[in-house]
């Protein structure tokens, strides 16, 4: 069941998302109407920090100077209700208090991440001229987090210091391609993105063209509206795989998800507003995010059903890295490989309901639920994790281009 120390979104927040549709990322995890939610200690200060050493040719060499010896403390940036809480107090973070309980080292906790693309416009300029932007760890998505490591934004850790995390870390999540030393992003929760239906509406659905093309659920249909989500399982269901796509096989993608809009089989892409449609029942079944539905069951009943679909699942990660200009990398070591304990990392599982990237925590969560223990979506088999896929990571020439296109489809 859904852990109660979790705090439900206001009805303000409820409302932005109903009227809205905005993404995941920009409402999933709390973003309250109006602006970003600080959970503890203040908006991050503009001052007192250290600069970083700019190179005189190379930016990419950029790096700031640690200070951790001196310096007992982390300026933490992740996105909104990404974290466990207290069950009397919202704005204190339990795993957070035992890090500096145990190690001394205070963590000011900021929930101002709302949006990709947001942020990455709000610390590009500083990141580019190798000034601080006064954090010492950022949560970014892949895709993002690739860029930023491209870019050379982004300073290595030293493994020899965060064995939590090189020996706990998913076999999944290990060597990716734009991090194939595992030397620059840790994962901090992953996500599937797969199928959802409505049992009291819909027969079951297997298949996405069964999504795309059923005559039984033709304008009943939501499909995401993030590109990479959506178009990545467009191409699964082509036998195209999302982690080499091409230029054309995104223009094949398109023409096919174009063809399901001007058939009237898709209803509207949604944010996500898809979750109260499809417990409604107004929707029959769509595309759908991992925790949500875990959300869904917990509040309101066993009716809407995940769906691993046969062609496969797109899976994502949200990302610890740190900024070149950080000036406490040696704190934010100790802080990773702290979350890569399993006992940890098992509680703030508990908390956000999403994929744990931590080997170990499954039967550590054994003490505190259960019945999360044994919840595919939370801890998946590797049966099920063997069918999953990333999204290419994309040049912002790339990156612009394709999403103009799929804008261009949903009529936005």
């Amino acid at each position: 069941m859904r852990n109660p120390s979790r705090p439900p979104l206001s009805p303000e927040a409820q409302a932005v998302i109903n009227a809205t549709g905005l993404s995941r990322r920009t409402l999933m995890r709390g973003l309250l109407a109006g602006g970003a939610f600080v959970a503890t200690g203040g908006a991050l200060a503009a001052c007192g920090t250290k600069p970083a050493k700019k190179p005189e040719s190379d930016k990419a060499a950029c790096v700031g100077t640690d200070a951790s010896a001196t310096e007992k403390k982390i300026n933490f940036s992740n996105w909104p209700l990404y974290i466990d809480v207290d069950s009397n107090d919202d704005k204190k973070h339990p795993s957070l208090d035992n890090f500096t309980t145990k190690t001394g080292i205070a963590v000011t906790y900021t929930e101002d991440i709302n949006d990709n693309n947001e942020f990455f416009g709000k610390v590009r300029n500083q990141l580019q001229a190798c000034q601080s932007i006064d954090r010492d760890l950022m949560i970014l998505t892949d895709w993002m987090a690739s860029r930023v490591v491209g870019l050379g934004w982004v300073q290595p850790f030293d493994n020899a210091k965060i064995p939590n995390f090189t020996k706990n870390v998913l076999a999944t999540l290990r060597n990716r391609p734009w991090d194939k030393d595992m030397t620059h992003a840790a994962p901090w929760q992953s996500g599937f993105t797969g199928l959802a239906y409505n049992a009291k509406v819909a027969k079951e659905i297997r298949t996405i063209d069964d999504l795309l093309t059923r005559p039984d659920l033709k304008g009943k249909v939501a499909v995401l509206s993030e590109m990479r989500d959506t178009v990545g399982l467009v191409l699964l269901s082509m036998g195209k795989d999302p982690a080499t796509v091409t230029d054309a096989d995104y223009e094949a993608a398109l023409e096919k998800l174009k063809k399901a809009v001007s058939s009237g089989q898709i209803r509207k892409f949604t944010g996500n507003d898809y979750k109260e449609d499809l417990a409604k029942g107004d929707i029959a079944a769509c595309m759908a995010w991992s925790g949500d539905i875990i959300q869904i069951n917990a509040e309101q009943g066993t009716q809407v059903k995940f769906v691993t679909p046969e062609e496969g699942l797109m899976l994502w990660s949200d990302n610890m890295l740190i900024p070149a200009p950080a000036t406490h990398k040696a704190n934010v070591e100790q802080l990773i490989d702290y979350f890569y304990d399993p006992e940890v990392a098992a509680e703030v599982a508990a908390s956000v309901n999403y994929i744990c990237p931590v080997q170990g925590a499954q039967e550590a969560m054994q003490k505190i639920d259960p019945d999360m223990a044994t919840n595919p979506l939370i801890f998946p088999d590797a049966a099920t994790l063997a069918k999953t896929h990333p999204f290419r990571a994309l040049s912002e020439d790339e990156d612009k281009k394709y999403s103009a296109k799929f804008e261009s489809v949903r009529g936005a």
